[in-house]
């Protein structure tokens, strides 16, 4: 019985340690979101800071809604692309799938 604590403990504290080291990882990741074919870029770190927008010159000066629909869509895709890279990160360092959906603390 002692042996067998003793490794599920262990277990805990490597499951602890990679949970950490992907948090990290993830923390540290810039992603580019996109709308507009490209026109319109977002840079978004694991942690969904926006590091960085970048807008086509050829999108300035048109009707503002629709370039305030493209930002958002561009943020959009960021966001879904951390949390993507985030739940593959996680369930690769885990060995155990993350239901989608699931917030993890950042």
């Amino acid at each position: 019985m002692k042996g067998g604590f003793s490794n599920l403990m262990k277990q805990a504290q490597d499951i602890q340690a990679n949970f950490q080291k992907a948090q990290e990882e993830i923390a540290n990741l810039e992603i580019i979101g996109e709308s507009g074919g490209g026109m319109i870029k977002v840079t978004m770190t694991g942690k969904h800071d926006v590091k960085k927008v970048l807008i086509d010159d050829d999108l300035i000066g048109d009707d503002k809604e629709m370039l305030e629909d493209l930002l958002a869509a561009a943020i959009n895709d960021a966001v879904h692309k951390v949390d993507n890279v985030t739940r593959e990160k996680m369930t690769n360092e885990l060995g155990i799938p993350l239901p989608a959906g699931m917030k993890l603390p950042f």
